[in-house]
């Protein structure tokens, strides 16, 4: 994904949250945790298998909700990003997102890519996907924004041939830091192996608000950074929105589930 300007106005209540939201969940788990070991260990799944009931769809040109293509669906119990009904890409870079944000929690994917690219997609978004977390709400991007505020878990496949590393970090609007330094590059490669082929692929982000993520593909972490930073403002970018991408290559979701951790 490239990185792109993003106007700091529709968003403006959105940054405020971003950092405030994480104080709010601790003084509710202070009001409100009597959450036993037990409960706070369990899995919850955010996709139910059936419908998309719980998210929101946001395509670049396109209003909130308005799904073109029927490009978001669920199919044989699978969320899927499909283009079997558009002539070309147009460059409708779209986005499904779960309607309540996070903070602190770990969440799990399984995905695959499947089938060929839409006609018009750019070489660089050829198999590849995002988990894209701390995000801005759907309802406040602009109506061609291509990408929301938010970092992103990148998902990459191979192409049969060349190595691809997967499950890199890549930041529109946002920073992190890695090793102790600041990083400003659009996208950082991880040291994953490539993963060719339609395969499923289990993918694992645990996220510590804005101090510290991890990366973990099948079990190996791949990436970690910290420190996560609003890019024009340089605020701790603390909680919001988790989203899926649709950037012109089908994606296959069997299972999406998060487990809240107790900061």
């Amino acid at each position: 994904m490239k990185r792109k300007k993003h106007d700091d106005q529709p968003t403006r209540y959105w940054f405020m949250a971003a950092y405030v939201l994480p104080a709010a969940m601790m003084l509710s788990l202070v009001f409100f945790g009597c959450k036993t070991e037990v409960e706070q260990e369990e899995w919850r799944p955010l996709f139910n298998g059936k419908d998309l009931d719980g998210w929101d769809i946001k395509i670049s040109g396109y209003g909130l909700n308005d799904n073109f293509g029927n490009t978001f669906r669920v199919e044989d119990g699978l969320l899927k990003i499909s283009y079997d009904e558009y002539e070309e890409f147009g460059n409708r870079f779209g986005h499904i997102f779960f309607n309540e944000p996070f903070s602190h929690y770990k969440l799990r994917v399984e995905y695959r890519f499947v089938g060929e690219q839409v006609a018009g997609g750019p070489g660089w978004a050829f198999r590849n996907n995002g988990i894209m977390f701390h995000s801005q709400p759907a309802e406040s991007m602009e109506l061609d924004q291509d990408f929301p505020v938010s970092v992103e878990a990148q998902l990459l496949g191979g192409d049969g041939e060349n190595e691809r590393p997967n499950g890199s970090v890549c930041t529109p609007g946002t920073t992190v830091e890695i090793d102790g330094v600041r990083i400003y590059d659009h996208c950082t490669s991880s040291g994953s192996k490539t993963f060719h082929g339609d395969q499923w692929v289990n993918f694992e982000l645990v996220v510590f608000g804005d101090s510290l993520v991890h990366h973990i593909i099948e079990g190996d972490t791949v990436m970690t950074y910290g420190n996560l930073q609003l890019e024009d403002s340089g605020l701790p970018l603390g909680a919001g929105y988790i989203a899926l991408q649709a950037e012109s290559h089908p994606t296959e979701f069997r299972s999406i589930e998060i487990q809240i951790i107790n900061p």
